[in-house]
């Protein structure tokens, strides 16, 4: 069984291409298995933090035994992570395990997305310092980055391009899916996945500039400084 841990910060485009994925007849999907572990750590008020808690392990081992354990019906676990819920703390040690990709996104289009969703307080909540350490322990050789931005401009042939680096065949299925909610869906998805729920397939590349507030432009340098150096190893059609 491959196992594919796609990193990510929120607002990424990360749950299409978990969709993309899931509607795969070999791939089984994991959506954000750290994210109970997060809030029970952190303590942070996130939306439906209580029913979170209340539904997904929030021990770090329980968490690391569902994501490696192995399930005969399928040849891909694909398994979606958002970085910023990897704490100083966490054991990574399972992180060798499978293959690593790197999901990214102009900084901008994170942030003027993220703050209709919640308040903004500093990078981590984007997850773009935490996804460069991560990329940055591993070898970038062994490691595959996703510039969502360029997998919006050709959904098709970049999501070719993507199997053939991962020696999987091309599904034409990950093109389109069924609208509305899944059974894998976290249950945060009634807050976070409105867009996704009502979609078939990826949206296209939109010509709006998204211009950044004052109040969060030291985040976004910051972030977009970051994005720079990660995307130089992105995956180009």
């Amino acid at each position: 069984m491959i196992k594919l841990f796609m990193w990510s910060g929120p607002r990424n485009i990360s749950t299409a291409l978990m969709r993309s994925f899931e509607n795969r007849s070999d791939t089984k999907v994991y959506d954000e298995p750290f994210y109970a572990y997060y809030l029970k750590h952190t303590n942070l008020n996130h939306p439906m933090k209580d029913e979170i808690l209340k539904t997904y392990p929030s021990d770090e081992n329980e968490v690391i035994r569902l994501i490696n354990k192995e399930d005969e019906k399928y040849e891909i676990f694909y398994q979606k992570h958002m970085s910023h819920h990897i704490l100083d703390f966490t054991n990574l040690e399972w992180i060798n395990n499978g293959i690593n990709c790197f999901l990214i996104r102009d900084p901008a289009k994170v942030i003027s997305s993220y703050i209709k969703k919640n308040t903004l307080n500093s990078i981590k909540d984007i997850g773009f310092k935490k996804l460069y350490e991560i990329f940055k322990s591993l070898n970038s050789k062994d490691s595959i980055v996703i510039n969502t931005d360029y997998l919006l401009e050709n959904p098709e042939k970049y999501l070719k391009r993507l199997c053939k680096i991962l020696n999987l065949d091309f599904d034409k299925n990950m093109l389109n899916w069924p609208k509305g909610y899944r059974n894998t869906d976290g249950v945060w998805s009634k807050i976070w996945y409105q867009d996704v729920i009502s979609s078939t397939t990826f949206n296209t590349v939109s010509n709006k500039e998204y211009i950044v507030p004052k109040k969060y432009e030291n985040i976004y340098l910051e972030s977009l400084k970051i994005y720079e150096e990660i995307n130089k190893y992105a995956i180009r059609i």
